[in-house]
């Protein structure tokens, strides 16, 4: 059996917990499909996961209010013994991989962190981003427990055929003091701004030094606007101050999946591409035929994004 750690977002189960249910459905062999919720285990959440299949819906009364990535891996543990799973899935993000990375140690078994397919079921062998998604490794996971984490966006989120039962099931877990050693004590914005939209978007218009100045970021915010998404920006842009950290994209700032990136005047050094590289279909528009952004995309049009830009939002009127 598998067991997924979903997290929760806005109410509901996050988009990229719900891609991760998605792939374990996916995955040969994996058995009836079991969720953790890693928050509160609202009628809408449970709902989610229904939709998704799941059967039973493990939820912690005895969870710490305050986030502690050892007290959920030691929660995961008991939901795993309660439940008989041999497979541990979560989302690659940031609490995701913490947890995963906490039970794996404990376990002394391999993880294979933002995996993007199975290569082989039995055994499993995954397929997973490694260099921030500049390249793909094979990897194998064997033994009792095989634990992942899926890369976000590496599938589309969809409805089971038939909706689980997600009978909800309390899990009692007995904390230690080294499970409460580390505990969120709160949250913060960088620059007073939310990464999630951006994180989170299926479109992002992305602006470089390309867009020549703090006035010049316009037209890229109604073209992301105009296709429904969110507005990334390079380093340099930040460093600048044209723009809020928030919005960066890269190694230092946010890492991206979207299904459309159209990056604008944006060089593309290896900071850049591993935050971006796990786009599906990048577009570029650069006055630089030989920019690394423009050799890597999957299609590119050479001009100046002042020009480029207008004319496209033109054409979608």
């Amino acid at each position: 059996m598998s067991l997924v750690i979903v997290e929760v977002e806005k109410g509901r189960a996050a988009l990229v917990s719900r891609e991760t249910l998605t792939f374990a459905r996916g995955v040969e062999g994996a058995g009836e499909l079991h969720a953790l919720v890693l928050g509160d285990a609202t009628d809408d959440v449970v709902a989610d996961l229904a939709e998704q299949g799941v059967a039973v819906v493990h939820v912690a009364p005895s969870a710490p209010e305050r986030y502690a990535a050892a007290a959920w891996a030691t929660i995961t543990e008991a939901a795993l013994a309660a439940s008989g799973d041999d497979l541990l899935l979560a989302a690659g993000t940031p609490r995701g991989n913490e947890v995963l990375a906490h039970v794996a140690a404990r376990r002394g078994v391999p993880m294979a962190a933002n995996v993007v397919s199975i290569a082989s079921p039995s055994p499993l062998h995954v397929v997973r981003q490694v260099v921030g998604g500049a390249a793909l490794e094979e990897m194998s996971l064997s033994g009792d427990l095989r634990v992942l984490t899926v890369a976000g966006h590496a599938v589309e989120p969809e409805a089971a055929t038939a909706p689980g039962a997600a009978t909800v099931t309390p899990i009692e877990a007995t904390l230690g003091d080294r499970d409460l050693v580390a505990q969120v004590v709160r949250v913060e914005g960088k620059d007073g701004g939310d990464t999630s939209a951006l994180t989170g978007a299926k479109v992002v218009v992305g602006a470089g030094r390309g867009a020549g100045g703090p006035d010049g970021f316009d037209e890229v915010i109604a073209l992301a606007d105009r296709l429904g998404g969110a507005l990334g920006v390079s380093r340099v842009v930040t460093s600048l101050g044209w723009r809020p950290h928030h919005e960066q994209v890269g190694q230092t700032g946010s890492r991206i999946s979207p299904d459309v990136y159209i990056p604008c005047g944006i060089s593309g050094a290896i900071q850049h591409w591993a935050g971006c590289s796990s786009s599906r279909t990048i577009i570029a528009i650069n006055t630089d035929p030989d920019a690394p952004m423009v050799t890597k995309a999957t299609y590119a049009v050479i001009g100046d994004m002042h020009e480029v830009v207008p004319a496209i939002l033109e054409a979608l009127g």
